[in-house]
């Protein structure tokens, strides 16, 4: 293999473990329809990177209501007077590409008494025919969604086409629906192109019409009355046929924006998050959908930024699905278009190592490779040597040495091997320097691959990294470790919200969800993704030697386990606000605990006493032993069976 396909393949690999694998990508996206599904009476598109399977730095969270009371028609004879629904007629006579005027039909009758009074006061008359104005669409939207709510009400900001709370953290916007494809971006359908879309794919997205957004052309003299239309939808279904090496493009696109680009206060807003998804859709269609593979990850993302440096260059990106529109026309005046050429450039020359700049690729070049993603039938015999096999059961020698290498065969050998499990042999002589360095390095191999091993199990993976950042601390790999720590918070940060909205979903649409669910050949979303506990071995090689384990297996909450993990990482590396910061996060975890336990409540109990044990262990490695004290005052207290030695430890320091 080249040196080019091998660095983009452990680059592919860093970025699935940084912004998330191709199953990650998939529990996002399917947890968001399911929350779609949960509400049937207004329906709901969730978009944005969010709704497209990205959780990254500045991902934004959109959602998109079609408002049940109104349809949109492209002229009067297919308004349909049997829906009762308020019809809506597009008018594009004077509007830019990509924005038009609903009307009422020329002969509309309201004879339901579908426009009540407050309906009407949207309209505006132009021409002597009724339009809806998109600005007093959206504040009559703001009345509705404010006004059951305390005061202030949650959505007080007008931002564009959307509604969004002060903070800025989501925006909402009711949108309209006309269900067929419409005229102006009829040549999408039929234009050449490579291979991509597909015929189905294509067919599937106008089978799903057009929305529109209440927002007009700035500058136009009849903005208020204009409404943009918006392919959401179309570009949501693009966006999930991507393969996962297109979708990481996509995402390094926006990094490099957000993180490096944007960076340079002139800069910032010039370009946009849509822009560089047209960009991106552009290459797919004229590209050969066979380059965009893990091997070529780096080559792909250096042609989209050549593209981008081309379109900012000469001021023209198209619209994707309405070429007339080029989203890059007047966009910056000659100065800025200069600087972000410059900026554009200079971080094409520099490759892939223009990510050394920003917050969420930095450590790319500190990765260690040895982090499995996939273990293979030769690494686990390497890692198995033959002279030991007496510590195996004897059908599992077998199945290691004899039997094919297939899913199920290593699942079974998975579970034997799990932490959870009786007959687990992790549980060596505990770590001892020695002068023979072939030894080292043989029980350094040896531990690395039962360790790996545990790791191919699904439904194992979080306790499994916490494991393997373990070993890799007792090995002095500390910035190896870090890394696997901040993967393993951000795994559970992801599992405990996406599990709550779909817990929330399966209350609000039952029958949908589940059914959404049963089509899934693995309903990844009902599987018991636990972060709460990781069981460890008072002699295992790879425990902290700060932490001395009194009972044969332990059970440690993973929680405060993690955050201790960085303390003691950082610790070693001399970074000191750092090191801080980790014993405040123990210090919340231990007063979240406290507010929540109760005489049953066992588990938080376990969990309250050891962030305290940890709080006090830590604070005794700086030199802090007032705060220490309290730390193993706090957890005796709770350490009622003797868990742990903060008692001993209490008394040392009194």
């Amino acid at each position: 293999m080249s040196s080019d396909k091998s660095l983009s393949l452990d680059f592919y690999k860093y970025l699935c473990q940084k912004i998330g694998s191709e199953e990650d990508v998939r529990v996002r996206r399917l947890t968001w329809i399911v929350c779609d599904l949960g509400f049937p009476e207004v329906p709901q598109i969730t978009s944005g990177s969010i709704g497209e399977g990205l959780d990254i730095k500045g991902s934004d969270f959109d959602i998109m209501f079609i408002d049940p009371l109104f349809k949109v028609y492209e002229s009067d004879r297919d308004v349909n007077v049997r829906i009762i629904k308020i019809p809506l007629v597009l008018d594009t006579g004077n509007t830019h590409p990509c924005f038009t005027q609903l009307r009422l039909p020329l002969h509309f009758h309201d004879d339901s008494n579908l426009l009540n009074s407050r309906m009407k006061q949207m309209f505006e008359q132009d021409c002597l025919v009724n339009k809806l104005s998109n600005e007093k669409y959206k504040l009559d939207s703001s009345y509705i969604m404010n006004r059951d709510s305390p005061q202030p009400g949650p959505l007080t900001t007008i931002h564009g086409p959307c509604l969004s709370d002060k903070y800025g953290e989501y925006d909402l916007a009711f949108c309209l629906k006309c269900d067929k494809w419409i005229s102006p971006a009829q040549s999408w359908v039929s234009r050449p192109r490579t291979t991509w879309p597909s015929p189905e794919l294509i067919t599937k997205i106008t089978s799903c019409g057009v929305l529109f957004v209440p927002i007009g052309c700035k500058g136009s003299s009849r903005e208020n009355l204009e409404w943009r239309v918006s392919f959401s939808v179309a570009e949501k279904c693009l966006i999930y046929s991507f393969s996962h090496t297109q979708l990481l493009c996509y995402a390094l696109l926006k990094i490099l924006l957000k993180e490096i680009v944007e960076e340079h206060e002139d800069l910032k807003g010039l370009l946009c998050s849509y822009f560089l998804k047209t960009l991106i859709f552009w290459i797919s269609e004229e590209s050969d959908p066979s380059i965009w593979k893990p091997d070529n990850i780096i080559q792909c993302f250096m042609a989209c930024l050549k593209r981008l440096i081309y379109c900012v260059e000469y001021s023209t990106l198209l619209h994707y699905f309405i070429p007339d529109n080029n989203l890059l026309y007047m966009r910056f005046n000659s100065d800025l278009k200069h600087s972000m050429t410059y900026t554009l450039k200079n971080l094409y020359q520099q490759g892939i190592d223009c990510f050394v700049n920003s917050e969420t690729l930095k450590d790319f070049t500190s990765l260690n490779c040895e982090i499995p993603v996939l273990l293979t039938q030769q690494t686990i015999k390497e890692s198995y040597p033959v002279s030991r096999k007496v510590t195996l059961k004897p059908f599992l020698y077998y199945m290691l040495h004899h039997c094919r290498w297939t899913n199920l065969a290593r699942r079974i050998f998975t579970f034997f091997l799990s932490p959870e499990h009786d007959d687990l042999e992790l549980q060596d002589s505990k770590f001892q320097p020695r002068s023979n360095n072939k030894h080292r390095y043989n029980e350094y191999k040896h531990i690395f691959g039962k360790l790996s091993i545990v790791l191919s199990s699904k439904t194992k993976t979080i306790p499994g990294w916490l494991m393997l950042a373990s070993f890799f601390y007792v090995h002095k790999r500390y910035y190896t470790s870090i890394i696997i720590i901040n993967h393993a918070l951000k795994k559970h940060q992801d599992e405990e919200f996406y599990q709550n909205n779909i817990a929330t979903c399966l209350i609000q649409n039952k029958d949908s969800v589940w059914t959404l669910l049963q089509k899934e050949k693995i309903p990844m979303l009902l599987k018991t993704h636990k972060l709460d506990f990781i069981f460890l071995g008072r002699n295992w090689s790879y425990i902290p030697p700060e932490v001395k384990l009194k009972k044969r297996i332990n059970m440690i909450p993973s929680l405060p386990f993690a955050h201790f993990l960085h303390f003691l990482c950082y610790y070693h590396l001399h970074a000191t606000s750092s090191c801080k910061e980790s014993l405040q996060k123990l210090y919340d975890l231990y007063s979240l605990y406290y507010d929540n336990v109760t005489e049953d409540s066992k588990n938080i109990v376990l969990s309250m006493m050891h962030s305290s044990f940890f709080i006090g262990i830590g604070f005794q490695m700086i030199g802090d032993t007032i705060t220490a004290r309290k730390g193993f005052q706090f957890a005796a207290n709770w350490d009622r069976t003797k868990i742990t030695d903060a008692a001993a430890r209490l008394s040392c320091l009194s």
